[in-house]
């Protein structure tokens, strides 16, 4: 299936996206911006914000929309990590932090602590950086989920990924539709100020009323922010794309989700899960709360 010409984007240039480049190089460090080949790269770098993919490289789940290598990373972490990360960032100077990881079924907490112990350092670092988690489902766990939210991030995510009925589809067995809303739910009942975000992958099969039905879902479980965008297969082994959505149909899907009541939707063709994540921590308090206060 041919790319339809809304997917086609220019090769970032920013001053900022050139200075990130050469200072990750020196550094020695990889964020996921670069890994997954974001189409918003130079954007995002641009206003100094940059995602960074933590705990290893393999994770024990395996979706089938999904490149990152699937395996067992027999319970190794690198404990030095957070303070690694804490460094780099201050270096960088990036004023807006995104941390994801891979899933941890190994680890006893699913590595929750390790989560909570590398925001805990880069807030000691420094207490103004904004840090935006997307963290696992730790299986709705509301032990460990709690220990990530006391280590302060201001944005709390977890992608729910696609419409119900297609989940067994694409995820893996263990990353079931209701554990992530139950995740989501969970982060709220143990803070309820707590900002909380999802994202999902349109062109995988699902149909308008369905991508509905998930987004009131999601506001069911008081979820604040929501992304939409293109999947785009990246393999052949993996699942194919089974439709290009219209950018007229993302824009539509940002009116409703704007009317079922999220403080702010992100919908496009190339946007992913931390797309104007920064601008959003400015501009996307509609009721004037401080994130992260009790």
């Amino acid at each position: 299936m041919e790319k339809p010409s809304w997917l086609k984007v220019k090769p970032p240039t920013s001053e900022n996206y050139l200075y990130l480049k050469k200072m990750m190089h020196e550094l020695g460090i990889n964020s996921v911006c670069q890994e997954a080949i974001c189409p918003n790269i130079d954007e995002c770098w641009k206003n100094k914000t940059a995602t960074f993919m933590i705990m290893g490289s393999v994770c024990t789940r395996g979706c089938r929309f999904c490149a990152v290598k699937t395996g067992d990373p027999s319970g190794i972490l690198d404990h030095l990590e957070p303070t690694k990360i804490a460094e780099a960032i201050s270096t960088l100077k990036l004023k807006y932090v995104v941390l994801t990881s891979v899933d941890r079924d190994d680890l006893d907490d699913g590595g929750s602590e390790h989560f909570a112990k590398t925001v805990s350092a880069i807030k000691i670092k420094d207490k103004n950086i904004v840090v935006e988690i997307l963290a696992p489902d730790f299986g709705a766990n509301r032990l460990m989920i709690n220990k990530v939210i006391n280590s302060g991030p201001e944005v709390y995510g977890h992608n729910i990924e696609t419409v119900e009925r297609v989940t067994p589809l694409i995820r893996d067995r263990r990353s079931t539709y209701k554990t992530s809303m139950k995740t989501l739910e969970t982060i709220k009942l143990i803070k309820n100020n707590q900002y909380t975000k999802s994202s999902l992958l349109l062109g995988v099969g699902e149909t308008k009323d369905e991508v509905i039905s998930t987004l009131k879902d999601l506001r069911n479980v008081g979820c604040d922010i929501v992304t939409l965008g293109q999947y785009l297969s990246p393999t052949k082994r993996h699942y194919p794309v089974t439709r290009y959505i219209h950018p007229d149909e993302f824009q539509e899907y940002n009116e409703i989700a704007t009317s079922l009541g999220f403080k702010f939707c992100a919908s496009g063709p190339l946007v992913r899960s931390s797309y104007r994540a920064g601008e959003l921590f400015r501009n996307g308090q509609n009721d004037n709360r401080e994130l992260g206060t009790n």
